[in-house]
């Protein structure tokens, strides 16, 4: 996990399918112990009293505790306030980080020496997969995410491109369409007794 954020998006200023200027605030607290429980003190600074039209919430992939207090923080937040919650991939939120003729590779930590791969483009389901097992690219690439830097070292020598961005911005959250349901990049570690 690369940290945990709110963020308040002002609707109806949608260009080229992203939401343009609509940043209203934002709130982000770099990764460190109990920055989950923050989390909702954090929204409700960035509220601030204002009741908004629907929540969006990230789905993963990320560490298992990270998910699952996003996602509840999200359908509690719509419970309250009598509004849709919708969720969206991390490389879905980021897809705004596109090169035109580069396929979009969203690589993202699974912390377990493994990285979890969003790539856009036909055929190309997301995958978590070992940083020497990553797939050779067979078109030019450009890469995004808190793991692009170890994708592009074990890629060297590849057509890429790194790309700047680490973690989703507020506006391609705000863009979030699907499901608000957990996107889990590994099983779980725990095992029954």
């Amino acid at each position: 996990m690369t940290g945990a954020g709110v963020a308040l998006v002002r609707d109806g200023l949608m260009r080229d399918g992203l939401v343009q200027d609509g940043l209203v605030e934002e709130r982000w607290l770099p990764d460190h112990r109990g920055v989950l429980a923050q989390l909702p003190a954090l929204a409700n600074a960035v509220l601030a009293g204002r009741v908004p039209d629907a929540i969006a919430v990230t789905t993963g992939p990320g560490s298992f505790t990270g998910i699952r207090a996003a996602l509840a923080l999200g359908h509690g937040l719509a419970l309250a306030f009598g509004c849709p919650v919708r969720g969206v991939t991390v490389g879905q939120a980021m897809q705004g980080a596109a090169i035109p003729g580069r396929q979009l590779w969203i690589a993202t930590d699974t912390r377990r020496g493994r990285v979890y791969l969003e790539r856009f483009g036909p055929d190309r389901p997301g995958l978590s997969v070992m940083l020497d097992a990553l797939p050779i690219p067979d078109v030019p690439i450009a890469v995004a995410g808190d793991a692009a830097e170890a994708v592009y070292a074990a890629l060297q020598g590849r057509d890429m491109v790194l790309l700047p961005q680490r973690r989703p911005l507020p506006a391609g959250i705000a863009l979030a369409t699907g499901p608000a349901l957990p996107l889990y990049s590994d099983p779980p570690a725990v095992r029954a007794p």
